[in-house]
C-alpha cells in the first residue's frame, strides 16, 4: 500500500518509559497501517503496550518520563515523529481523533458539554463562539443524544456514562478526522449501552470515512467489529490477522490462551486462566517474552522470533519459534 491508499501508517515503533536510571521498551517494533472505513483492533492483557502504542500516535506521551526512542507515524504524508510539537498539535483533534477510556476523568467538570465539544472548531476550524455551539448541537445530534439543544449547557456530571461516552465520540469526531482511536472506549458500559456505542462508531465510520484504531481487551467485541487483528504482549506484536483468519486459527500461544480465556455461548467447559502475569518492564525476557508462561517454550525462545507468515499467507503472521512454518 502506498500512503495515499492509507489513513495511518506506523512503522518500526520504539517508545520507552524511564524507570530508575535506565530506559526500558514498552512498545518494541511495532508497524500496521490501516485504510479508510477499515478496523484493526489492538488486543492484549493489560501492560502489554495497547494505549502506550495509541498515546504514542496522537503524541500525547508523559514528558520526561517517556519518549519515542525509534520509528515512524505518518498521517496526510507527516511523519509525527519527526515533526515538531506545533505539527503535532495541529494533528490533535483535526486529522486524529481520540476516545479515551473512561469519559468521566477525559472531561473537564468544571467546563459545560457545549463548550467543550465546541473547543476544538474554534482551535482548528476558526469558528466563533456561537458558530461552533451550533456545530457542537449538530454534532451532539449527529451521536444521538437526546435534546442536544438543552444540554449544550449541561456539566459532565449530569450524563450518564453512556451519554458521557457519546459526548466523548462527539468531541473527537468535532473536526471530522481521517483516524479515530478508541481506547476501551466500552469498558465502564452495562452491555446494552456497549452494543450502541458500537453501533453508532461504525455508522459514522461508514459516512465520514473513519479509520479506526480500537483498543480492547474484548475479543467479543473485536470479533463483532474489527477487520484485523493485532495481538500485542510485552510490547511486541506477537500475531496479526484478518479478524476471521484469526479466530479460525489463532497460532501464537498467547493469542490460544486468550481465546481459551474468553467465555463463550457455545460451551460448556470453563475458562482457562492463563498462568503466571506480565513480566515487569525491568525484568522483561531478552527473547520471546511470554516464554516464562508458555507452556510450548523450548531453549530457542531465548532469541526473539520474527514475525512469519502462517500457512503461507502473508496476511497473517506470528512471532513463535514452535509454531512458525516449517
Amino acid at each position: 500500500m502506498t500512503d495515499a491508499d492509507i489513513a495511518l501508517r506506523v512503522e518500526g515503533l520504539n517508545t520507552q518509559i524511564h524507570v530508575g536510571s535506565d530506559w526500558h521498551d514498552v512498545v518494541r517494533d511495532v508497524s500496521f497501517s490501516i485504510r479508510p472505513r477499515e478496523t484493526l483492533a489492538l488486543v492484549g492483557e493489560s501492560g502489554c503496550g495497547k494505549s502506550m502504542t495509541a498515546l504514542s500516535v496522537m503524541g500525547l506521551l508523559p514528558p520526561k518520563v517517556a519518549r519515542i526512542g525509534a520509528g515512524r507515524i505518518v498521517v496526510d504524508g507527516i511523519d509525527l515523529v519527526a515533526a515538531d510539537e506545533a505539527t503535532r498539535e495541529n494533528m490533535r483533534g483535526d486529522r486524529l481523533g481520540m476516545i479515551f477510556q473512561e469519559p468521566m476523568t477525559s472531561l473537564n467538570p468544571v467546563l459545560p458539554i457545549g463548550f467543550q465539544v465546541g473547543e476544538a472548531l474554534m482551535r482548528h476550524r476558526g469558528l466563533s463562539r456561537r458558530q461552533a455551539r451550533q456545530k457542537a448541537r449538530e454534532l451532539l445530534e449527529l451521536v444521538r443524544v437526546p435534546a442536544a439543544a438543552e444540554r449544550l449547557d449541561a456539566y459532565p456530571h449530569q450524563f450518564s456514562g453512556g451519554m458521557r461516552q457519546r459526548v466523548m465520540i462527539a468531541l473527537a469526531l468535532a473536526c471530522s478526522p481521517k483516524v479515530l482511536i478508541a481506547d476501551e472506549p466500552t469498558t465502564a458500559l452495562d452491555v446494552t449501552i456497549q452494543a450502541q456505542v458500537l453501533a453508532l462508531i461504525a455508522d459514522l465510520q461508514e459516512k465520514e470515512g473513519l479509520a479506526v484504531l480500537l483498543i480492547t481487551h474484548n475479543l467479543g467485541v473485536v470479533a463483532s467489529v474489527a477487520d484485523r487483528v493485532i495481538v500485542m504482549y510485552g510490547g511486541d506484536v506477537v500475531e496479526s490477522a484478518p479478524v476471521g483468519a484469526f479466530f479460525a486459527r489463532p497460532t501464537h500461544p498467547y493469542s490460544e490462551a486468550l481465546l481459551a480465556a474468553m467465555p463463550r455461548v457455545d460451551s460448556d467447559g470453563g475458562l482457562e486462566p492463563i498462568p503466571g502475569q506480565v513480566p515487569t518492564l525491568t525484568a522483561m525476557p531478552k527473547g520471546c517474552r511470554f516464554a516464562t508462561r508458555c507452556a510450548l517454550r523450548t531453549d530457542a525462545c531465548a532469541e526473539l522470533p520474527p514475525l512469519a507468515p502462517v500457512g503461507g499467507d502473508p496476511e497473517h503472521v506470528a512471532r513463535c519459534w514452535v509454531r512458525r512454518d516449517s
